[in-house]
């Protein structure tokens, strides 16, 4: 739930090296959808200050650019100036401890989610990066936006891919049911 997401978000210890590394990566999670590969994946290059956009290179063969929220700039900027460490690597987001290199894997930013969650006290079957993504797509649905439109936010190529998020919204699909012909039996 959106608030829920607000609560995750709250409780990140942005005082701390950590913190601020963390906040910058659900922001980026829970505003702009993001996978968690294509946070791992992101090079300090991917931003373009100049027009407030981000290349992101995703699961399709061709990269895409997505505004930047002011929220989302500012995390990054802060993270940018007060915890990044020098180091050889152009990846945005480095390890908090040696070797001082990009993420391994998108396992470390499901991590980040699962330890958040918990900090927020909240408990879900499901605890992984991904989850920021259904959150969006089923808050979209039940705001009244089509499949199109969530697959477009998403930046599905198929619109296949989007479809298990209707499969999420059951509230949803009962306003939508039709009665069985013949009745129930």
């Amino acid at each position: 739930q959106p608030e829920e997401v607000k609560r995750v978000l709250e409780s990140c210890d942005r005082s701390s090296r950590m913190g601020k590394r963390n906040y910058a990566i659900l922001l980026l999670l829970s505003r702009l959808s993001l996978r968690a590969g294509e946070i791992v994946h992101m090079e300090l290059d991917d931003i373009l200050w100049e027009t407030s956009e981000l290349l992101v290179k995703g699961k399709s063969i061709r990269d895409e650019k997505l505004p930047i929220p002011h929220d989302v700039g500012q995390a990054i900027v802060t993270y940018l100036r007060e915890v990044r460490p020098q180091c050889s690597s152009r990846r945005l987001f480095i390890r908090m401890v040696a070797p001082l290199r990009g993420f391994a894997s998108s396992v470390n930013v499901c991590n980040i989610v699962r330890d958040s969650l918990a900090q927020a006290g909240i408990n879900t079957d499901f605890k992984g990066a991904h989850l920021f993504r259904h959150t969006l797509a089923t808050n979209m649905l039940r705001g009244g936006a089509n499949i199109a439109e969530i697959g477009e936010i998403l930046r599905h190529q198929d619109p296949k891919a989007t479809e298990i998020y209707i499969k999420i919204d059951c509230t949803s699909l009962r306003t939508i049911a039709q009665p069985w012909p013949g009745g129930a039996k």
